[in-house]
Order: C-alpha cells, then structure tokens, then sequence
C-alpha cells in the first residue's frame, strides 16, 4: 500500500472530509432528530454531500432515519426524513469506560448499600453545577423576570462542560415552561442500572432553581435525548360547574310554600277530627 504524504490532495481531501463528518456528527447528537437540507444549511454545504455522510454513518449504523412528526411537516408533498444517531453512535462518541465505572457502582452499593450510592450520585452532580448560584428573589420576595431563563442556561452550560451536549428551549402552550435537553450522556449505560445519578440530576437542578422540575425523556430509557421541563406558569384551573339557581315561591315550576305547607298539616287535622269523635 503507497502511503502518500500528509501534504498530498488526497490527504488534505480526506482531512476535510473527516472534519465534515465530526460536525455533522455534532449537529446529529445537538439537534437531532434532522433534516439533511438543515445539516447543509448549518454547515453551509451542498445537500448532496450532506447525503453522503449521512448514508455512510447509516450503512455503520451509527444514525438512523425516520419520517417527521405531524407538527414538524410543512408545505405540501411527501415529509423530509430526519436523521438522529443510534445509540451504537452515540457510544462511539463515550470514553468513561463504562464497565469500569458499573463495577465500581456495584461494589459501592455491595459495601455501602443504596445511601452510599445516593450520596456518591449527589456528590458527582453537585461538583459538575459547583460554579451555578442558586436561584433566589429580590428584596420584595419576587423573581425577577428572566431569572429562571438564565439560571436555566447557566445549568445547561455547566452540564456541556461535563460532556452533555445540553441547550435549552422556551415551550409556549397553556403551561409555559424551559426545556432543558441533554443531547449525549458520558454516564448513560451506567445509569441504565444505576438510576440514581439521574434522580440526583433532578433533585440538584430543581433545588438550584427552587422549583419543581420534570423529567419528561431520558437516554437511558432509550430516548434521544434527557429532557427537564421547568414550569414557568401553571394551566388554569377549570371553571367550576354553575350552581342550580335556588327555586322561587310562585315561580311556574315551583311549589307553593303555603300550599306545602297546608298539604303538610292536613293529615294532623284528620287525626284531631278522629280523635274528638
């Protein structure tokens, strides 16, 4: 085999190729599920090289495909398909040593119990968010505006620092709210039988921001991406059932009090006319 020197064409080609297939790597892990028109307007490349890369990881089984949702289809004619890395691809992309790390948890919990695995997890998730400040309101006792948002953001850039992938978006809707999604775990096989690290997950962030969080996705259960919803608002209440309107005396409909009333003491007035007879 010739091997050609590192300044050749075909090595700066090969080169270039490499950095195009790592970014749409990224955009696949940070944005997926995707289109290839998106992928090439991002990288500002030509669909049809965009296609290339994507068929490659498809035939390594690194991404897969699959039609859009309802809501994500525009326009007429048949929906664009939408690429995402499998989990075989995102595993390419972990270097925790992940059956290291699962023995070591398992011994823990052996010698420990199920604290020590709780106060490990704990202790784990409060170091990555070490730089974030709590949440906390004015002098009046109220938020500013825009204060969660960013205490949000501050959360998800700590976690991409740790290797999450993490971004936030702003749901609108009847319960408006911040999603916080975590695109690539470094710890997901580990937490597929250890979930505490993502229960600590939750319990730090919620406490951060001093309000309830949800989990709504996690990678670990198979999903694309761990998604944290943060209420921002709360759906209104239904409306209560209109109460029966109170019936009024003489109304067509409603009985007569005095002629209840009347009908009520006559069968007393038959016994006091039996009785003096």
């Amino acid at each position: 085999m010739k091997i050609l020197p590192d300044e050749s064409p075909v090595s700066r080609s090969s080169a270039h190729d490499g950095r195009t297939r790592r970014s749409v790597v990224g955009l696949l892990l940070e944005a997926g599920p995707i289109t290839a028109a998106e992928i090439g307007r991002r990288l500002g490349i030509s669909a049809a090289g965009v296609r290339r890369h994507l068929d490659a990881l498809v035939d390594d089984g690194d991404a897969e495909s699959g039609p859009a949702a309802a809501w994500q289809h525009a326009g007429r004619g048949r929906p664009a398909k939408r690429y995402r890395l499998t989990a075989a691809g995102r595993g390419k992309l972990e270097h925790t040593y992940d059956d290291l790390a699962s023995a070591a948890m398992r011994q823990l919990r052996e010698i420990g119990g199920e604290e020590a695995v709780r106060t490990f997890a704990r202790r784990r998730i409060d170091a990555i968010l070490d730089g974030v400040a709590p949440v906390t309101p004015g002098d009046d006792g109220v938020l500013k505006d825009g204060a969660l948002e960013d205490a949000a953001q501050r959360v998800a850039e700590a976690l991409t620092g740790a290797g999450y992938a993490t971004t936030t978006t702003r749901v609108e809707g009847p319960a408006t709210g911040i999603q916080i999604c975590q695109h690539h775990c470094p710890v997901s096989h580990v937490a597929e039988e250890f979930p505490e690290l993502c229960e600590a997950e939750q319990q730090a962030i919620s406490e951060l921001l001093g309000t309830h969080v949800q989990q709504l996705a996690s990678i670990a259960n198979g999903d694309c991406a761990c998604t944290t919803n943060i209420p921002l608002s709360l759906p209104l209440p239904p409306l209560p059932l209109p109460r029966p309107l109170p019936s009024v005396p003489g109304a067509a409909g409603a009985p007569d009090s005095a002629a209840a009333s009347d009908h009520a003491a006559a069968p007393d007035n038959e016994k006091e006319k039996g009785a003096s007879a």
